[in-house]
């Protein structure tokens, strides 16, 4: 059931603390033994300050009311230390708690720093006991201190190191506590500051962006506008190749977004020459269905493809429903469904209905039914519904039981207008690239 299972690959790439919602999804589903998942949140939970939550596990685990002695000893570690943090920041704290001389602070971080020595005898060792006290915070899982302390230590943090750090766990905070609007902008603040700072090598500034891409998808998958911004992140020349070459899985979810997005279709020609690039060594049902349409035209193993991502049988796993970003479900009353789902296999046909038909001109309803996976019944229903909503211009003849093709000829201003886009999207594209190596050697 876990062949098209992505979590081995993208565990690796977030905070531990990230990786439970993704373990919680596959228990849920039953993807693999109970036993199994318990004991992985145990071993992720060992290098973390959650020592409450690892007892509980145990107990569920091994069916018991009795802990082992190193947790409980553990438990007093976690409890001594957090406290020293505390005293530690307590000058700092009790500032930041204080909303007259919060309001003494500025913009500059200089003149911020001056004034909190000069006034209030808060140095750099009581700034950094605040970044340890945040850090500490959150890995006992108390996200929502740790986001705020930890959003006034990149405030008042000179060193661009710690702040980069400090954003990377303020964004985790958010994806934890499901503010989906702050964690975008922390998501966008994250990318600027690692498009633009000097990486010790250009392979670190790589494994930064696979990192916040793999992180974005929690926001992505979640918020109003993610499936049009996932597209706007990953499509980008240096986003897109760091897929190439070091995560090529994430491809399922940038194919994902361009199938259920049908306005970003100018893009999309562009991303089927990926798709082409990758199709023999990304083996995932989503962009190999696209491979099957749009390269190959290969409309029987289209069809497989989008079966494996909607039936429930022993021969086809559910790609979709058993991943923990595509298959979040929706829950109206005793009903529950995978909104995702139903927009994927309603465009997923339409991708295939338009291909096959501009390289035919009349279409038996039968075969054509076949290849859409639906029934005869079915599939004529949802033919006439696009023809009554303008997406066909066609005519079924109820005689032959065939779809017969109008004339479709090209729309030179439609043309234009994709073509201006194309241009101005490759523009800008150049432009960011000479700013960019004429920024270098000043940075230097």
């Amino acid at each position: 059931m876990a062949n098209y299972d992505l979590t081995p690959r993208i565990a690796p790439n977030l905070d531990r603390h990230l990786v439970f919602p993704l373990l919680e999804f596959l228990q849920e589903r039953a993807l693999y033994p109970d036993e199994l998942i318990l004991k992985a949140k145990i071993e992720l939970l060992n290098n973390t300050n959650m020592v409450d939550y690892a007892m509980d596990i145990h107990k569920s685990l091994y069916h018991t009311e009795d802990v082992p002695q190193d947790m409980i000893e553990r438990r007093v570690e976690v409890v001594a230390r957090l406290k020293a943090l505390e005293e530690a920041a307590a000058p700092l704290i009790s500032f930041l708690q204080n909303p007259n001389a919060v309001q003494e602070l500025r913009a500059d971080k200089s003149y911020n720093l001056q004034m909190l020595n000069d006034r209030y005898q808060i140095g750099p060792e009581q700034i950094e006991a605040l970044y340890h006290y945040a850090k500490f915070q959150f890995e006992c899982g108390n996200y929502s201190g740790a986001a705020d302390y930890l959003y006034q230590y990149w405030g008042l943090c000179t060193n661009s190191e710690r702040s980069l750090s400090a954003l990377w766990g303020k964004l985790a905070a958010e994806i934890l506590m499901q503010n989906w609007d702050i964690a975008l902008e922390e998501l966008n603040r994250s990318k600027e500051i690692i498009d633009s700072k000097n990486f010790s090598s250009p392979l670190n500034q790589v494994q930064n962006r696979i990192w916040l891409m793999h992180w974005s998808l929690f926001i992505f998958f979640n918020h109003d506008n993610g499936r049009t911004q996932i597209i706007d992140l990953f499509n980008q020349d240096k986003y897109l190749n760091a897929i190439q070459t070091n995560a090529p899985h994430l491809l399922r979810y940038l194919a994902t977004a361009f199938i259920v997005n049908k306005r970003r279709r100018p893009q999309f020609k562009d991303f089927i020459k990926v798709i082409q690039q990758e199709q023999y060594s990304c083996e995932d049902p989503i962009t190999q269905f696209l491979a099957c349409v749009f390269v190959n035209y290969d409309f029987d193993g289209a069809q497989r493809k989008m079966r494996e991502c909607e039936e429930v049988s022993p021969d086809f796993e559910v790609v979709i429903l058993n991943d923990p970003f595509l298959g979040k479900r929706a829950e109206e009353g005793n009903f529950s469904s995978v909104p995702l789902r139903d927009e994927f296999l309603e465009n997923a046909r339409l991708f295939i209905f338009e291909t096959y038909c501009r390289i035919h001109q009349r279409i038996d309803m039968g075969v054509l039914a076949e290849k859409l996976n639906l029934n005869y019944e079915e599939a004529e229903r949802w033919i006439v519904n696009l023809i009554q909503t303008s997406k066909l211009d066609a005519k079924i003849d109820s005689k032959t039981g065939t779809i017969v093709m109008e004339p479709n000829h090209p729309n030179v201003y439609e043309q234009l207008i994709d073509h201006t886009k194309a241009l101005s999207g490759r523009t800008y594209k150049l432009v960011s690239q000479l700013l960019e190596h004429a920024q270098a050697p000043s940075a230097r």
